[in-house]
């Protein structure tokens, strides 16, 4: 009999990982959404093959949560005492410390094996109705073990990950997670979120090439969920937005003083730091 996953959330990352679950594995895949209606377009799309309801999320082998943090905290301290011991539970969420440290204890007290994980993949906007199943073909994939992963879960939940298209699967610890993700995604949402607030984007039109698109994609974020992800991972975000702020006062200052040789300095700086990354890094260059 085949085992059965349940996609708890069913935005845009799990309306995927239902179809890339069916599409790719053998598994029973059912959905659970806030919005039932959601759910009942998965099934009628094929996405899932019924809605989790109390006796599936009990009897499944394999739950992901993709909710926003804090409801995802609330469903799993709710779900996991309902579950058969040995279940697998993988959350789908961009935060790791604050997470496992609350879903953690939970888990180990109910005999759940528990691992965060990250997929690093996505639109620029969001809902189910934009989700595909090859949403997640060459991504990055983090998993991040706790207290509550069982030996082998990580050997398992890699071949799992990359059955469904993951070009690479990162496994670090929660504060090495929050840390970069704070670097690499959550900062340049700021910026973007700060980029477009200028009056002079509105009159955009005829004025760009490549640069302006890129800088300006991710300012259609989710409020409601980046709020909580900011917030929850301040330690680690608030030193990387002071270090921007102190390159962009240098420049700044630079600029007003017209002294072109620190101007000159300054960018050289910038363009060998870009230069040294994708020489530390020759097969992912950051471009």
């Amino acid at each position: 009999m085949s085992k059965i996953a349940v996609v708890a959330g069913l935005g845009l990352i799990g309306g995927s990982m239902a179809k890339a679950l069916k599409k790719y594995t053998d598994y029973q895949v059912y959905g659970w959404n806030r919005t039932r209606r959601v759910a009942e377009q998965a099934v009628k799309d094929g996405a899932a093959d019924g809605i989790a309801d109390e006796e599936i999320l009990a009897s499944c082998d394999l739950l992901l949560p993709v909710l926003y943090p804090d409801a995802t905290i609330r469903f799993l301290q709710k779900v996991i005492p309902t579950m058969k011991k040995g279940a697998q539970v993988v959350d789908l969420v961009g935060i790791k410390t604050a997470l496992i440290d609350a879903v953690e204890p939970c888990a180990l007290a109910h005999g759940i094996r528990f691992t965060g994980g990250h997929p690093m993949a996505g639109l620029a906007k969001a809902g189910y109705e934009r989700s595909f199943a090859e949403m997640f073909q060459g991504a990055n994939m983090i998993l991040v073990p706790t207290k509550a992963t069982a030996e082998g879960d990580l050997e398992e939940l890699t071949g799992l990950f990359e059955q469904l298209g993951f070009g690479t699967v990162k496994i670090c610890t929660k504060e090495k997670h929050d840390q970069m993700i704070a670097h690499t995604s959550q900062l340049a949402h700021i910026v973007s979120n700060s980029y477009v607030k200028s009056p002079a984007s509105l009159d955009y039109v005829g004025y760009t090439g490549g640069s302006y698109k890129d800088m300006t994609r991710i300012a259609c974020l989710n409020e409601m969920v980046w709020k909580e992800l900011f917030i929850l991972n301040k330690d680690a975000l608030i030193p990387e937005i002071d270090r921007l702020i102190s390159h962009m006062t240098e420049l700044r200052d630079a600029i007003a003083a017209e002294d072109a040789d620190r101007l000159e300095a300054y960018l050289r700086a910038g363009r060998e730091a870009k230069e040294a990354i994708d020489a530390a890094n020759p097969s992912q260059p950051s471009e």
